[in-house]
């Protein structure tokens, strides 16, 4: 059987400084007809900062929708027309003061594809020099270097929650133990 939804109408519902909103009406596989809400988003890049002994620069930030700080590695959604490698370095100089010597793209994954386009681009920044970050002013984040081992129990105790997070530190761990060659 082919999968596949047929777009009937759409229509944007809301237009904001991050995401759009369209409702769409699709005809299914079986010919019935079914509504979608769809957030549309330019897209993010994420960096992963690995340091010469293993530690990862994480960015400490409040997060409105979920009421509280989180502990995340550094991200930010890509500029009308901007490349997914330029977001990554602007995002980790922004957020943490770090230029990186490498920067790999690692993996594109879809954030939540159940009702959003966004696609996160992670990416590996290696040969780090230290500075000072420039974050925007309405960006109120601090800068931590932590042990991965650390970061690894931080997420098995629930305390790091924020999947890209997540998937960004498991990647990291595979390239510390050379089961990935960055």
């Amino acid at each position: 059987m082919k999968y596949e939804e047929k777009t009937i109408s759409r229509t944007r519902v809301f237009n904001g400084s991050v995401i759009d909103v369209d409702t769409l009406r699709v005809t299914l596989p079986n010919g019935k007809e079914a509504k979608r809400d769809l957030v549309l988003h330019p897209g993010a890049a994420v960096v992963i900062p690995i340091d010469c002994d293993g530690n990862i620069y994480m960015v400490r930030q409040y997060r409105k929708a979920i009421e509280k700080n989180s502990l995340e590695i550094p991200a930010g959604k890509l500029d009308p027309g901007e490349k997914p490698e330029d977001c990554a370095k602007r995002e980790l100089k922004e957020e943490t003061g770090l230029v990186a010597g490498k920067i790999t793209h690692i993996i594109s994954v879809h954030s939540t594809p159940g009702f959003c386009n966004e696609v996160l681009h992670l990416f590996v920044a290696t040969d780090l020099e230290e500075g000072s970050a420039c974050a925007d002013e309405d960006e109120f984040i601090s800068c931590e270097k932590i042990p991965l081992s650390e970061l690894i129990n931080k997420v098995l105790s629930h305390e790091i929650t924020d999947a890209k997070t997540i998937i960004g530190l498991l990647i990291a761990d595979r390239i510390l133990r050379k089961e990935i060659i960055i």
